[in-house]
């Protein structure tokens, strides 16, 4: 149970502590770049690993997802066509 109170204290501290440094910087052009960019770049970073090591069941939900982002913008649809689409791979 500490562990577990530890790691909560943790991620409130640096979820809060980043809202509160980010209180001090001016939010400029190159500022909004980089955190658009950002938010890119850990969405990558965790699914990367998926593609590369996960099962079919994975890669096909990844293909789904993004084929149908890519075509509708519709990120609840996208998402639940890969559920389904892993599911159904790995019920098969």
């Amino acid at each position: 149970m500490v562990i577990v109170v530890v790691m909560a204290v943790v991620t409130l501290a640096t979820r809060w502590g980043g809202v509160y440094v980010m209180s001090f910087v001016p939010i400029s052009d190159r500022v909004t770049r980089f955190i658009e960019a950002m938010s890119g770049s850990v969405l990558v970073a965790l699914l990367a690993p998926m593609a590369v090591s996960g099962d079919n069941g994975a890669r096909l939900a990844l293909l789904t997802t993004a084929t149908l982002m890519l075509l509708f913008r519709k990120p609840l649809p996208a998402i639940a066509a890969g559920i389904v689409a892993a599911a159904l791979v790995r019920y098969l």
